[in-house]
């Protein structure tokens, strides 16, 4: 019986094989493009920066239409909102929608600017349509405009 020797040749055909597949995993010009991309966006707001460029794609000021003061208590998507001015009871729902998304980032806010307890949040309409909220305590705001008009409906619903 004769023994068949390894001469290694196929298995030295596939290490090579497999080192040039694994070297080319991720392509060198892909990991130059990311690196160049990287490099082109911390100049260009250095740039910008550095010149002073006026901040761009902010809403345009109007005069305001109509605000009000609300008090937002979310319980899970439970969501009751007060007249901050009142008491009265302006929505008293047990699935908040779109409100508790939005109380969602509030809350999350007022974690990270440390406000205690619950303040009043100002809803406001402007003469041009724009619709916001703006949180008393932590200073954050929400363009409420932007969310499709099912849910600027609701807010608008909570204005009057």
């Amino acid at each position: 019986m004769s023994q068949r020797t390894d001469t290694g040749l196929y298995f030295d055909a596939e290490a090579r094989a497999m080192e040039r597949r694994d070297r080319e995993l991720i392509p060198r010009r892909l990991v130059i493009a990311m690196f160049s991309l990287a490099i082109a966006v911390v100049l260009l707001v250095s740039f910008a920066v550095i010149t002073d460029r006026p901040l761009v794609g902010q809403p345009k000021a109007a005069p305001i239409f109509t605000e009000r003061f609300l008090v937002l208590d979310p319980a899970g998507k439970a969501m009751r909102v007060t007249d901050a001015n009142t008491g009265d009871v302006v929505l008293n729902v047990d699935n908040g929608g779109f409100v508790s998304v939005v109380t969602d980032g509030l809350e999350r806010a007022r974690i990270v600017h440390g406000t205690e307890g619950n303040p009043p949040v100002k809803l406001t309409l402007y003469q041009n349509g724009r619709l916001s909220l703006f949180d008393t305590g932590s200073g954050w705001s929400m363009e409420l405009s932007s969310f499709g008009p099912g849910n600027r409906g609701v807010w608008l619903e909570l204005l009057k």
